[in-house]
């Protein structure tokens, strides 16, 4: 009896040591953003109207988190229609032929308190490459609406758009090769 008592509770602990928690992205208090630099003297910014993300973890610290993010290139607005249009061409994002960009995180290192070094395999403009972020959590509260956990993340990062092929025609200084990315998430424990 003694026996089945053990196997039992430690069965029990294993179970309750794995367990995953699923944290979805809260899209009205989040954005997702980058900055490059025009004629190398004055930076233009956009961001992704249509996105989605998602984070699982089993550690309360994130330290073993797996990040998804996804964005419809479609939505790229940097506050110029002409532009965006532009953008959305197949020049740059190509919309009509990728739709979508993509990041899936393959590991994730401590660089301090609360900071990690997360690489991942982002694909833009049908092109997948290692990238990696820095990722800062926030902290997790309760949220005084819903009365469930939030948690908050600030990653950023730079990517090389010749990398992805990613407007070849336009070399510096027309364009920086430099993308700088900055997201500032909220998510909620599902």
């Amino acid at each position: 009896m003694k026996k089945i008592f053990t196997l039992i509770t430690v069965a029990f602990l294993a179970t309750a040591v794995s367990a995953q928690s699923t944290w979805t992205v809260d899209k009205a208090h989040s954005q997702v953003k980058f900055s490059i630099t025009h004629l190398a003297v004055s930076d233009v910014d956009g961001k992704f109207k249509d996105f989605d993300a998602t984070i699982v973890a089993a550690k309360p610290d994130f330290s073993d988190a797996k990040y998804t993010f996804s964005a419809k290139t479609a939505t790229v607005d940097t506050d110029n229609e002409r532009r965006d249009g532009h953008l959305k061409g197949a020049e740059f994002f190509d919309v009509e032929k990728f739709p979508t960009l993509n990041f899936v995180s393959t590991s994730v290192k401590p660089n301090g308190t609360n900071k990690y070094k997360v690489t991942g395999n982002l694909t833009l403009h049908g092109v997948t490459k290692p990238v990696t972020l820095d990722v800062v959590y926030r902290g997790t509260i309760t949220n005084p609406m819903t009365k469930g956990p939030d948690a908050g993340f600030k990653i950023t990062g730079t990517i090389k758009r010749s990398d992805f092929g990613f407007g070849s025609k336009y070399g510096s200084p027309m364009l920086s090769d430099e993308v700088e990315l900055v997201a500032n998430g909220e998510f909620m424990k599902q």
